[in-house]
Formats: C-alpha cells, sequence, structure tokens
C-alpha cells in the first residue's frame, strides 16, 4: 500500500518590523493543485497585527486564488510564485509608507 504524496514546504519567512506588526510568507510544492486552480501551489502570504490580517496572498480549497486587503477580499490572477511574492511585497511597501 502506497502512501499519498505531501505537501514540500518549500520557502518559509517570518520578519516582525519595529511597530511590531508582522509578516509571514509560506509556499508549498503540493501534488495535486488546490481546487479551482491548476497550480501545483499553496501558499499563505500575510502581513498583520494583533491577530489582524491588513494584507493577505493565499488559495484554499473552493475560493482559489485571491488576495486580503482592509476593504476586503478579491480574487487575485496567480502566474509564478515570485511574482506573487513580488506584487505581496509591494502591497506591503504601500502600506508601510515606502513606495
Amino acid at each position: 500500500m502506497s502512501q499519498r504524496p505531501k505537501a514540500v514546504l518549500l520557502f518559509q519567512r517570518r520578519r516582525e518590523f519595529d511597530d511590531g506588526v508582522i509578516m509571514e510568507m509560506k509556499i508549498w510544492q503540493v501534488p495535486e493543485p488546490v481546487p479551482p486552480t491548476n497550480h501545483g501551489f499553496k501558499y499563505s502570504l500575510s502581513y498583520g497585527s494583533g491577530g489582524e490580517r491588513l494584507i493577505g496572498y493565499d488559495n484554499e480549497r473552493g475560493k482559489g486564488d485571491h488576495k486580503h486587503l482592509s476593504d476586503g477580499e478579491v480574487p487575485y490572477v496567480f502566474t509564478t510564485i515570485e511574482r506573487s511574492i513580488a506584487d505581496f511585497l509591494d502591497d506591503v511597501s504601500f502600506a508601510r509608507g515606502e513606495s
């Protein structure tokens, strides 16, 4: 009897800013796409404080790729992991008044 392949953690970073806000990024390679996505990644890119998510990019079963901003949740067009990280970091920089 063979075991089902598991997700493999490819990338994980955590940064706590001087003002207490935390940015955390986790990316897994998954054996099968998370429906309704068609890519082989599961990801969670989050920026927040005190249990409140201020910015988030993720994909979850039934919802697919999307991002969370202060004014709600919107679909996100995933192209590559590198592009998703860059987009997320751009949103974080904007929120921090750095761009």
